[in-house]
């Protein structure tokens, strides 16, 4: 969600602690690439500060092997810093094959190789000097559907289709030949 403006300037009339955020703007012409600069904008002129509220927290099904993505944005102001808890375990930066990445109102907890011990139930907490908020994040496994030659019946209906399509080729290359030779 977002404003977009083609003038030199933005007015947001009636601006809402819910609008606070990072705002990008871009100037271009047809001589040089484009520039582009970002604005941070804090609301607490006409609001006073106030704790973290969880506006949105997404969970994500991901395959085993995957890269798999949890998301959680808080509003605050001050701007709210960010923990990732498993099993009431805080997650350590750094522990391998995980990244958190946090930025003022939006904190990513990253799996590279999503494994069978990743998929659970997450907890992220959201606070400032104001106060903290919670939100309960799932990652959970989505099996993959592709056929392989040793799963399953349709294995065998694969390979059969399979066969009867390169056995078709085979018959219709020497008609193919023969219509070439009879024209010419």
């Amino acid at each position: 969600v977002g404003f977009v403006s083609e003038d030199e300037y933005l007015e947001i009339q009636g601006i809402t602690r819910e609008q606070s955020g990072d705002y990008e703007c871009s100037a271009s012409n047809d001589v040089a690439a484009p520039v582009v600069r970002r604005v941070k904008v804090t609301c607490s002129r006409h609001h006073p500060p106030y704790p973290p509220y969880i506006s949105e927290a997404k969970g994500t099904g991901v395959p085993v092997g995957q890269k798999g993505t949890l998301q959680c944005e808080a509003s605050a102001v001050p701007s709210a810093e960010f923990q990732w808890y498993k099993d009431d375990k805080r997650l350590i930066e750094g522990k391998k094959g995980v990244k958190v990445e946090n930025r003022p109102f939006l904190s990513k907890l990253i799996f590279f190789n999503v494994s069978e011990h990743d998929y659970g139930n997450y907890t992220c907490v959201a606070s400032n000097k104001l106060g903290h908020t919670n939100a309960s994040i799932m990652l959970f496994e989505v099996k993959t559907t592709a056929l392989t030659p040793w799963k399953g019946p349709g294995a065998v209906s694969e390979v059969s289709n399979g066969t009867s399509r390169r056995a078709g080729c085979v018959w219709l290359l020497p008609l193919l030949v023969l219509h070439l030779l009879l024209k010419f």
